[in-house]
Order: structure tokens, then sequence, then C-alpha cells
């Protein structure tokens, strides 16, 4: 009898199967992290500039650098949102890389902006302060648990329609810094009010691990004859991000949430034309239990 293959003693496809570099990506690991190439080590060292950016942020925070400690966080975002990219491009997907960018996630954009915004506005609330942040904190963590502990389920309703379930992560981060950004151009005291704050952070949080469908860059299919107008607008409001940063930043914020109505409306049609389309297809099929074969 011949000895069994060295290749049929692979890992397990379940083992294989991996947590995505990001929500809107669709990916497979291609290892579990033990003994990884130079080539799959460029995302994880990408990544962990990311955390690394995101921390700096609660560093300048302290010194009461707000500006700074804001513009880190978005750089960790900027970082996050290429790593997994990188990671697809060199066809570098890991369990270590994607279990690393949760972790590096939920600290970024779950504990720093926590941390900045208390020390920023909602310690002047006493308790009820860091009870928001600390509300923010916990539900950016819930949010990435969750969608680790979904990745390899087959029934996804929202993702199965091109969407998102809720708020992600770095996106919450930067709806919770929106007030900031307005009050860094205008000095007005009300979007620096705690009491505002603590309601502010509290709902974007619930935002986040709430089971609303959102917006997934993935599933956005221009129409053919507005994409040079999209890469126009692209290039024009990368020139106002450098001009003006901060305007730039609230208009991208104001933008996002008036689009979420939007996508609850898309995903309702969607959801609506696929119950049609079952529903037609059960009626239409010869044997369903309405029409019973040989008629018994």
């Amino acid at each position: 009898m011949r000895p069994p293959s060295s290749r049929k003693s692979r890992t397990p496809l379940s083992a294989r199967l991996g947590p995505k570099a990001a929500e809107d990506e669709d990916g497979r690991a291609t290892g579990d992290g033990s003994g990884l190439t130079l080539r799959a080590m460029l995302p994880n060292v990408i990544t962990a500039a990311a955390l690394c950016s995101g921390l700096t942020g609660v560093r300048f925070a302290i010194d009461g650098e707000w500006a700074y400690a804001i513009l880190a966080v978005v750089l960790a975002a900027v970082l996050d949102g290429i790593d997994g990219r990188i990671a697809r491009l060199l066809n570098a997907q890991s369990r270590f890389g994607a279990e690393l960018d949760s972790l590096a996630d939920s600290l970024s954009f779950g504990m720093a902006p926590a941390i900045i915004l208390f020390l920023w506005s909602l310690k002047d609330l006493d308790r009820f302060g860091w009870f928001a942040a600390l509300a923010f904190a916990i539900c950016c963590a819930l949010r990435l648990a969750r969608f680790n502990a979904r990745i390899d389920t087959d029934e996804q309703p929202h993702k199965s329609a091109g969407f998102l379930t809720g708020v992600p992560a770095p996106v919450g981060a930067g709806l919770a810094f929106a007030p900031f950004f307005v009050w860094q151009e205008t000095q007005v005291a009300f979007f620096r009010d705690p009491v505002f704050m603590a309601i502010w952070v509290s709902a974007i949080a619930s935002l986040m691990i709430s089971n609303m469908a959102t917006l997934s860059w993935a599933a956005i299919r221009p129409r053919r004859g507005i994409r040079l107008w999209l890469i126009a607008l692209g290039a024009l409001s990368f020139a106002a991000l450098l001009l003006e940063p901060w305007w730039t930043l609230t208009a991208l914020s104001v933008g996002y949430l008036a689009l979420m109505p939007y996508a609850l409306f898309k995903y309702g049609r969607i959801k609506r034309r696929q119950s049609r389309s079952d529903r037609d297809a059960s009626e239409g099929d010869p044997l369903s239990p309405a029409e019973p074969e040989d008629g018994h």
C-alpha cells in the first residue's frame, strides 16, 4: 500500500480560513502565522505602525496637543485601510495578521479615541463623562469581536447583500471626533460641552454595535458615465484635505451620516427583491410542498 502523500497532510480548510483583513474584504488566510515570510510581514508592519500611531495620539492628548492627537488617529485609520489591501496584493493574508489587525483596531479606534475625548471634554462631566468614554471603547471591542465570531459563518444577510453591519470602527472613531473638527475651526464652546459630547459619543458607540445595514466601499459600483467625475472629486477632496483638513473631515463625517438612511433604503429594497424572487421560485417549483409529486 502506498504511503499517504505529504500533500494530503496539509492543514484542514477550516484552520486555513481566517478573519479577513477588513470588513468589506473577502479573502482567505494563507496560514496560521507560524513562520511568516518577509513578504507576509509587510502588512503586519503596517498594522503595527497603525497601532503605534493611534497610541501616540494618546500621548499628544496628555500633553494637550489636541490637533496632533486627532491627526495621529486619522493616520492610523489610513494605515488600517491599506494594510489589508497590501496583504491581498501580496497574497500574504494570515490568521496572525487578521488577529493583530483586530487588536490594533480595538486600541487605535476604541481605547485611544475614548481617552482623547475624555481628556479633551468628557473629564469635566465627572463620572458620566468617563462612563461615556468606557461605552465607546467597549462597544468598539464588542463590534470587532462580533465581526471575528461571524467571519466563517455563511449566514450573513448584510454581507451577502453587499453591506456592513453597523458603523466600522475607523469610521466610528472619525464620527466621534466630528465635534472636535468643528470646534477646531470655530472655537464654539458648545461643541466641547461635556454633556453634548457624552450624548454624542454614546450615540456613535451604539451605532457601532447596531444591527443596521451600512454602506461598504467594496459594494459600491459607480456607473461608467460618472467614474471620471468621481476621480476628479476624489482628487479635489484630497487637495481640500491638505488645505482645509478640519472642514474636509467635517464634510466627510456629515456625508457619511447623510448616507446612512440611503443605505437602509437600498438594503430594504434589495431584501424585498430577494424575497419576491424566492417566493416566485417556490411558487414555480413543481416539487414544492404546495404541489407534491404524484399528487400525494
